[in-house]
């Protein structure tokens, strides 16, 4: 590749996403007339919340090299568990969330002490604890969707209700709100802190990060810890705006994140997993999800594309670093 070639593909790798956003913005506007009304625009960004908040997350773990596959599941147990503590045992909104909180925490815990002490790939690992902490969800919830008035293995009707306090955590501007505090919280705690910087260093050669004298192994776990404790503040969030628990409710949100958290890698060049970027991508995946919609494409066609927008992510990302 020669010297103008070199120039267009770094321009290409530095804001070719902010490019796809706005070039889908102009063709979804003028194909459809309701795209860029306010209201739609609301919808977008309503429609990422969730997503964005669970690939935050998936960002922080692949900042320190791992990948933490079991988020989807992450969330699907945060969702049974809140609804569940409302809806079968009368708690308030604080005891829900803090509950499904320090479960999820726990879920961090068992996917760091797998990974640190037993020294096997991470995606693998977390591959395998995707599939327990599913079953412990199907199992909690007996595969059952939980929600208001349910009939109960003993034959009786739930009589615990879901407080409005928390129904509003799901609906607009909280949901937006929450995101926003997400991603910026995420940005300026890996680029401008000390924390940050060392999970990025692990992330690029953690032997040399070990011989510096950081703590590899509490980072790794701290980075387990909030991948897991973000994956659970989305099953929260996605309980308060459907106010139900379904059964493997998260589990659709893992390849969102993954390919809004990969996309994110080039955003203006940074290379490395990044919250501003995740948040880019997640933009572009619900724009273009938003936009095929309004043209009536079926949706059993969306996972074409996105898979696609995906591929070509990874490719981007990869040719450059060998390059």
């Amino acid at each position: 590749m020669n010297a103008v070639g070199h120039k267009f593909f770094d321009f290409l790798y530095k804001y070719g996403t902010l490019i796809t956003i706005l070039l889908l913005i102009a063709v979804f506007g003028a194909s459809t007339d309701n795209f860029l009304n306010g209201a739609n625009i609301v919808t977008i960004l309503r429609s990422i919340s969730i997503v964005t908040i669970i690939a935050i997350g998936l960002t922080v773990s692949l900042a320190v090299g791992g990948f933490d596959l079991s988020i989807g599941s992450t969330a699907s147990l945060a969702n049974a568990i809140v609804i569940s503590m409302f809806v079968w045992y009368g708690q308030s909104t604080g005891i829900g969330i803090a509950v499904a909180i320090v479960f999820c925490l726990v879920v961090g815990l068992v996917n760091a002490f797998l990974v640190i002490n037993f020294k096997i790939q991470d995606m693998l690992m977390t591959l395998a604890t995707m599939f327990v902490f599913q079953g412990i969800a199907l199992t909690y919830t007996r595969g059952a969707t939980i929600s208001e008035n349910m009939i109960l293995p003993s034959g009786d009707y739930a009589t615990g209700e879901i407080p409005d306090a928390f129904g509003a955590i799901g609906k607009v501007p909280w949901i937006i709100i929450i995101m926003l505090i997400v991603v910026l919280a995420v940005h300026l705690f890996l680029t401008y802190t000390k924390h940050g910087r060392y999970m990025y260093m692990i992330g690029g050669n953690p032997e040399a990060a070990k011989l510096s004298g950081i703590a590899v192994g509490k980072y790794r776990l701290a980075a387990y810890l909030i991948s897991a404790l973000f994956a659970g503040v989305g099953g929260i969030v996605l309980g308060a705006r459907v106010m139900n628990a379904e059964v493997n409710a998260g589990a659709p949100y893992l390849m969102d994140a993954v390919a809004a958290a990969f996309i994110g890698y080039s955003v203006f060049g940074a290379g490395k997993p990044n919250a501003f970027g995740t948040f880019a991508g997640a933009v572009l995946i619900g724009i273009l999800s938003n936009g095929l919609i309004m043209l009536s494409v079926p949706y059993y066609a969306m996972d074409i594309v996105k898979g696609s927008v995906l591929a070509v992510a990874l490719a981007i990302t990869y040719y450059k670093r060998t390059h």
